[in-house]
């Protein structure tokens, strides 16, 4: 049986993969979007996305428009790929093998 990925299981962390994983590959969304989508203050949801980039399941691209500074995350290959497997470990619990 598969193993449940412990950073991708934390449910905020779930949720903000399950979100990335509805885009496409290469896709990106920002920071605003994801905080009012997932009901998060601006500090949780930024220590749970310091988590994920650190173990490579996002990118997080920070720029300005205009004179505000914006940042866009996507999910990286590594990313998707872990989600995929721990979505798999779950359907195993769920259904068996």
């Amino acid at each position: 049986m598969k193993d449940l990925d412990p950073v991708i299981h934390q449910p905020v962390r779930l949720g903000l993969m399950a979100s990335l994983m509805s885009l496409a590959p290469k896709e990106k969304v920002d920071f605003t979007h994801l905080r009012e989508v997932l009901k998060l203050t601006d500090g949780n949801l930024g220590a749970h996305l310091l988590k994920l980039e650190e173990a490579g399941y996002i990118q997080v691209d920070k720029t300005f428009v205009g004179r505000k500074p914006k940042s866009f995350i996507s999910a990286t290959s590594k990313g998707r790929a872990a989600f995929e497997e721990h979505v798999e470990a779950l359907e195993e619990i769920l259904y068996g093998s």
